[in-house]
């Protein structure tokens, strides 16, 4: 098995002990140091290609304005017969068609369940529901940063800027939070949703996006007075094919006016009318959590467990 960083790596056909490999990822800020079997800064496609592992998890972070060099690490291990899983959402958002084009041609498995909802099963609720049933459109809460200021904007009467620094505070937003403000990490789940669940071959270009950035304690206070409540939404409509985001009125109490950074994802079926499903968005336990139900599930299919 191996484990590669920005800086080095550390490869073994023995394993790894996790352990040892955090601590010294901690102390020393690369796995490239750990003993015996770490290697300083390579180059990381041959790596990937070389390495006799049977899958590639790809967990860096997001960046969809440039993409390039994690799509490259998923070519790298889907062209050397490697399954994949990842949680990094940018790929997906700007060439998931041709990704999962080139893992079907490769006879290999890429899962991402973790892109969307984390631990909470939204892609695998999404493709139960649409065996036995038709999708006619998704809507949902789906990231947690905008609906936790949201959220004190409606239940404790705060200015946009006080609720940003609240959710700063907390570690719900970033230092710079643009891109879960103005939509953007909601379009990329958007279009994950949009091609797993329902087959529109949809990249981010497609998504029309509208964040929160400039939303008024006005336009707050009208919603409740309406019996209402705003909240950062992001649609399929399957019938017309179109993936928006904005901010939209939801009944105050209702099943989509969950608090805090919780998420939630309404699907609006042709047969049994609306299922939703409530849950934490984000966080490091819950996205390993999705690894693990990933690397699972290509154990299962791929007949190992024989």
């Amino acid at each position: 098995m191996g484990v590669l960083d920005s800086q080095g790596a550390a490869l073994s056909e023995h394993g790894l002990d996790a352990r040892t490999l955090v601590d010294v990822k901690s102390r020393t800020g690369t796995v490239g140091n750990y003993p015996t079997y770490g290697l300083r800064r390579e180059d990381e496609l041959r790596l990937i290609r070389e390495t006799a592992a049977d899958v590639f998890v790809e967990s860096t972070p997001s960046t969809l304005n440039n993409p390039m060099p994690t799509m490259e690490r998923l070519k790298a291990a889907m062209g050397s017969r490697k399954h994949v899983v990842s949680v990094n959402k940018a790929p997906l958002a700007v060439a998931m068609p041709a990704l999962v084009e080139l893992a079907r041609f490769n006879r290999v498995q890429l899962r991402y369940s973790g892109t969307v909802g984390a631990g909470t099963p939204v892609l695998a609720t999404a493709r139960t529901l649409s065996a036995g049933d038709r999708i006619l459109k998704v809507r949902g809460i789906m990231n947690g940063t905008t609906n936790f200021i949201l959220w004190r904007m409606t239940e404790q009467g705060e200015s946009y800027a006080g609720a940003l620094a609240e959710a700063t505070r907390l570690g719900y937003a970033e230092t710079d939070p643009s891109t879960d403000v103005d939509g953007v990490d909601t379009a990329t789940k958007v279009v994950i949703i949009a091609n797993a669940a329902l087959r529109l071959n949809a990249t981010v270009k497609d998504v029309r996006i509208a964040g929160i950035r400039n939303i008024e304690a006005g336009v707050i206070e009208s919603a409740k007075a309406a019996g209402s409540a705003i909240k950062l939404i992001g649609e399929i409509d399957a019938e017309s094919r179109t993936l928006s985001v904005s901010p939209q009125r939801v009944d105050r109490h209702g099943p989509m006016d969950v608090p805090a950074a919780l998420n939630a994802v309404q699907f609006e079926l042709e047969n049994a009318g609306p299922v939703t499903l409530v849950g934490r968005g984000a966080g490091g336990p819950e996205t390993a959590t999705a690894i693990l139900r990933d690397l699972t599930d290509i154990w299962h299919a791929s007949g190992a467990h024989v």
